[in-house]
């Protein structure tokens, strides 16, 4: 335990957290003029937003659901940044681990508590033999995994396609399948509010029945644990140091006996299995099904920048996460609330990840202030 808070303090005394910081806000400036120039209030535009995300308990909830997929999608990548690999392919891995949540959870009929275990594992397995396809193509025949996992992404999108117009598991007169059975899904609420005793409190009670609305489930909490155990295996096991030091240098990795090929094929495989845990927690407790996709998602995408804004930190990205899912819960509230543009939000995030991407100015930035404080 002494280790993990030593962990999340070197994170917060870090200069990359620094960085972090001085980027958030400048993104947020940048929103800011935007706003300014299209004629709105930045002030009262980011109240608006702020108002969408604290202002009642469904909207923090709402802001964590939206956040739980992103926080796991952002494990995903910074796994592999940390093991020396780009993993572009968490959004293919995504949609393979919720298709498979879905055949499974659907087909197969388990008792409660079984059936969510089953479901699960066999989504995350899938995904994770899906990743570690790329691995396989880099260690055996040198194919760049950027190069492999796009190219696995657009498979993943039309095989979901493909499994979905199947005969038994379309639903009639719809572009969806059909659900999972509900001993497949990880609602927290969902079957309690169906009691006697569930009915009469939400009959009094207001903020319940504002809670009940929303798919508040497990997926959160399956997330912290996730990012504790992606940090455990990353700093406290021999799998770990081998796969960091050939992230560091593999030349070096190799000239001390770590197998580099086995290496890059199990780092593909676990953040294979990580993207593939956040599609089968969003069918289980929000989506219940999966739908033909005209495009992609962007779960996957949107996990590369959590890794980036966390710093590739298993702790960063649950909190780079949340902070994803809010902007992109709380965001588009602003058009609805007084016409200004939604897209604003993706200014923001595109500019943090902008300036995050450019360390060097930052710290120049930094300097820059320090030597005028003195001054």
């Amino acid at each position: 335990m002494k280790n993990k808070k030593n962990s999340i303090k070197e994170m917060l005394g870090s200069g990359n957290f620094m960085i972090t910081l001085v980027s958030i806000f400048l993104g947020i400036l940048v929103g800011a003029i935007v706003l300014k120039i299209a004629g709105y209030s930045p002030l009262e535009s980011y109240g608006v937003m702020l108002k969408g995300i604290f202002g009642k308990p469904k909207y923090i909830l709402y802001t964590i659901i939206y956040a739980t997929p992103l926080i796991m999608t952002g494990l995903s990548v910074a796994f592999a940044f940390k093991t020396g690999l780009f993993n572009i392919g968490a959004e293919g891995q995504f949609i393979i681990g919720a298709l498979v949540a879905t055949l499974v959870g659907y087909f197969v009929k388990l008792p409660m508590g079984i059936h969510v275990v089953v479901v699960f594992v066999a989504a995350i397995t899938a995904a994770g033999l899906w990743g570690g396809i790329a691995g396989y193509l880099k260690a055996k025949f040198g194919v760049h995994e950027v190069i492999a996992t796009i190219m696995l992404n657009w498979i993943a999108l039309y095989l979901n396609n493909y499994v979905i117009m199947l005969e038994g598991f379309k639903r009639p007169n719809s572009e969806a399948s059909y659900k999972i059975w509900d001993t497949a899904t990880i609602g927290i609420l969902e079957k309690w509010k169906y009691t006697a005793h569930g009915r009469v409190w939400l009959k009094v009670h207001p903020i319940l029945q504002s809670i009940f609305k929303t798919p508040v489930n497990l997926g959160i909490i399956c997330a912290i644990i996730l990012a504790f155990v992606v940090w455990f295996i990353l700093n406290r096991t021999t799998l770990g140091y081998e796969l960091r030091s050939v992230g560091s240098n593999k030349y070096a990795a190799e000239y001390g006996g770590i197998n580099v090929k086995k290496s890059m094929i199990v780092s593909m495989s676990i953040a294979g299995a990580l993207a593939g845990a956040a599609g089968a927690l969003q069918v289980m407790g929000v989506s219940k099904q999966v739908s033909i996709l005209a495009a992609m998602e962007g779960y996957g995408f949107d996990g590369i920048a959590v890794a980036l804004i966390g710093s590739n930190g298993a702790f960063g990205c649950v909190f780079s996460g949340l902070l994803f899912g809010a902007l992109k819960y709380g965001g588009p509230k602003i058009q609805s609330a007084m016409g200004a543009p939604s897209e604003v939000v993706s200014i923001v995030m595109g500019t943090i990840v902008f300036f995050i991407a450019m360390p060097k100015f930052i710290r120049l930035l930094v300097s820059l202030v320090k030597r005028k404080e003195v001054k």
